[in-house]
């Protein structure tokens, strides 16, 4: 609980953050399925990427996925092997993890659902060029990519912005859990930086507000893909399945950033912090 807005989003940045305890079960966890790819396969590569590496990744840790990045070699690669890669990862992991839960194939990756959070696991091949290739049973091809340089450009993102994006990019993403993760969460995180992109980030509020205000014209277009490979580009709706809706959840969002705003500055932080409840949910501190 909080009694001002200042006090509440501090708060709400601590409670969006996965504890250390339990970033030293990620790393001892995401070390064994390393090794257990590496048991059977030749792993020329392997590493950890995604929200975690980014530093994105938010709170609860039971609802979120820890993404493991391994680099094959070549000889397994075939032009039209998409599924077959992927259940070879899956028989590999099944002899390390028989008793798992649930250990499947998931478009991009193999998802192993531990009791505390899942692990997805992500083949590839290096690409020519640079960067790799990972295969797509959703869309039947193997897809470039670089994860590296996503997390490079959100490292020089946040130093640009003292950092104070990335704890941005956490509430952003909260608040797309609290409308039932309307939108993908990477297209997301690209979204707020380029919205803050050259803005002076005063407060966590007004940061939020800022792009909840750029985010109802910004939403309306595909972000083209950082790793710059092939002209790929990132799309935005998941659970929203139209612009017009998607336009819609910005605007009641930052509608309801700007009633918080002007209660806050009447002097009314209980109301100010009800209405940012409204936008967050429950992982924001009641007024008290």
């Amino acid at each position: 609980m909080a009694r001002s807005i200042a006090a509440s989003f501090g708060a709400f940045r601590s409670n969006l953050e996965i504890t250390g305890l339990q970033q030293a079960t990620v790393s001892t966890r995401q070390q064994g399925v390393r090794e257990a790819v590496a048991r059977r396969l030749d792993v020329l590569d392997s590493f950890l990427t995604g929200s975690y590496r980014r530093h994105t990744m938010i709170a609860p840790l039971a609802e979120a996925d820890i993404d493991v990045f391994v680099v094959l070699d070549a000889k397994y690669y075939d032009p039209t092997g998409y599924a077959s890669l992927l259940d070879r990862v899956r028989t590999v992991l099944l002899e390390t993890y028989p008793t798992t839960p649930r250990i499947s194939r998931d478009g991009q990756a193999v998802t192993i659902k531990f009791t505390d959070f899942g692990v997805d696991v992500v083949p590839g091949f290096y690409r020519l060029g640079g960067g790799f290739l990972i295969p797509s049973t959703t869309e039947n091809r193997w897809i470039p990519t670089n994860p590296q340089v996503h997390e490079t450009l959100t490292s020089t993102a946040n130093q640009a912005h003292s950092g104070d994006l990335v704890p941005i990019i956490k509430m952003i993403k909260a608040w797309n859990r609290q409308i039932d993760r309307g939108f993908r969460s990477f297209y997301l995180e690209l979204l707020t930086e380029n919205a803050l992109r050259g803005v002076n980030i005063s407060s966590d509020w007004s940061g939020c507000r800022y792009v909840f205000d750029k985010g109802r014209d910004l939403i309306r277009y595909t972000i083209p893909d950082p790793a710059g490979l092939d002209g790929s580009e990132v799309t935005g709706l998941a659970g929203v399945t139209n612009v017009n809706d998607a336009v819609s959840r910005f605007t009641t969002a930052y509608n309801r950033a700007v009633a918080a705003e002007t209660a806050d500055g009447a002097g009314r932080p209980n109301e100010a912090i009800d209405e940012w409840r409204k936008v967050f949910g429950d992982y924001f501190p009641a007024y008290g």
